[in-house]
Parts: structure tokens; sequence; C-alpha cells
């Protein structure tokens, strides 16, 4: 049997360690789903937040195969703890994973050098406009395919409030490049950053992401970074962060 966990405090230490926002916010109980083996003493859980999915704990087939009712997408980020589990993730789902590498970013909440953010957001091209996310927008992103995430995981205009943060550049009055928070927890985002195809290669992608950081920094809040691909990680480094490590990941269709 799969239990849903409403005590994250029985699954913390199996998740401990794990330096990924997505799993602070299972675990604090602002987003996301736990499962686990046993409601009171559980040996492996896992972690569902929007496509995302983290496992740990004693590798276990019947948590990898699970998927809860409420749940209707098809495609998944599945995240092993550690080999095991990716074989068993590998040994389930056969044709359907594929195996993808993606890259973590270091957690450094005193490096970003506010004078070169701030000299970014002052070189937003003629014609483009940037403003914070606002409920009008926010309702706007959730109907529109390549900006959705923004936004999706967030049930209202009011959990992004308490949640949230995105930074939007405008053209026409329409939205075509933005960095928002995929996810929250207590103490900071994980950024989910987009540009329309028709305007990429001009830098808004950097200008609204050194916008979102400095408005992260005023509030306190820590600008959460991981990429999935190199070109993000470039990105990333160009605004401050620094690179961690890699590490696999398998995306899931038809899940």
């Amino acid at each position: 049997m799969i239990y849903k966990i409403k005590q994250p405090e029985v699954v913390k230490q199996l998740l401990e360690g794990w330096q990924e926002t997505l799993i602070w916010s299972c675990l604090q109980n602002v987003m996301g789903h736990l499962y686990a083996d046993s409601k009171e003493n559980p040996v492996s859980v896992m972690a569902l937040l929007g496509d995302f999915c983290f496992f740990a704990g004693k590798p276990d087939k019947e948590l990898v195969m699970y998927k809860p009712e409420w749940c209707k997408q098809e495609f998944l980020i599945m995240v092993p703890q550690n080999e095991a589990w990716a074989e068993l993730i590998e040994e389930c789902y056969k044709g359907k994973a594929k195996k993808v590498m993606r890259y973590a970013i270091k957690k450094e909440p005193d490096i970003f050098d506010v004078d070169m953010l701030q000299n970014a957001v002052a070189g937003l091209p003629d014609g483009y406009t940037l403003q914070m996310m606002d409920e009008e927008l926010f309702y706007r992103c959730k109907q529109i395919p390549w900006c959705r995430d923004w936004v999706s995981q967030y049930k209202d205009y009011t959990m992004y409030q308490k949640y949230g943060l995105g930074a939007v550049i405008l053209k026409d009055g329409e939205p075509v490049s933005g960095a928002s928070s995929y996810s929250g927890y207590r103490d900071g985002i994980e950024i989910e950053i987009d540009t329309m195809e028709a305007y990429r290669r001009k830098g808004l992608a950097y200008i609204c992401g050194a916008k979102l950081i400095l408005e992260c920094l005023e509030r306190g809040l820590y600008p959460s970074w991981d990429a999935q691909n190199k070109w993000s990680v470039a990105l990333a480094e160009k605004l401050g962060y620094h690179f961690d490590h890699e590490y696999n990941a398998y995306e899931i269709w038809k899940w």
C-alpha cells in the first residue's frame, strides 16, 4: 500500500540533505504532495510537485509505479536519490523513460552583485515594458501554454501573492519573456524562466531574471535555480550563480 503523508515530519529524515526547494515545499506543506510505504514508519518516500517527482529511502517498486488518482498529467520528471532508485525507474518504465542530465546550481545567498543586476534591468530595450506579476497577468499567463509554468502550481492569485513572485517583459501589452516562481517555499522560490521563441537571443531572459533576483533580495527570499540544460547554466552564471553538479533524471511520457 502507498499512503499520502499529511505529517511531513515522519519522512523528513529520508529526504535529509537533499538541496531541492521543491522537496522543501512539500516538507513545509506549502505545496506538493508526499507519499510513502507507511504512515507511521516509512522507509521509502516520494515527493511530488508539478512535473517533478523525487524518490528517497529504500527503493520501492510500488512507489515508483504509483500515480495518485487525482493526477491527470501524462509527463513527469523523476529524480532518483541514488543509482538503485535509477535502476528501478528504468526497470519499471523501460521505453517510456528517457534518461536526461540536469544541472544543479549552488545555493549561495550572498553572492549577488546588486549593481550589476540593476544595470541589467536598466538595459531593457525600447519598445518593451517590464512589470511584476499582478493579478490580471497571473490569470492571463495561466491561459498561455508557453508561459503557463510561471503560475501553474498556484491555485489562485492569493496563493501566488503569498508564495510566488514574478517579473514579466511585455511587448505591445503581451508577455514575451519572464522569470517567475515555478514553486515557492517559506524562505524563497524556485525560478522558472521562459521567452517566447520569436523574442529569444535579445537578452530579455537576462533582464527579467535580474529583476526577479533583485525583488527576492528586497523581500529576504532566496531565488533558487535548477538548470534543465547548459544554456540555463550559462544564464544562471551570467546572473551571478555558480554551477554545482550534474545529476541524472528521467523524463516519463504517458505516465
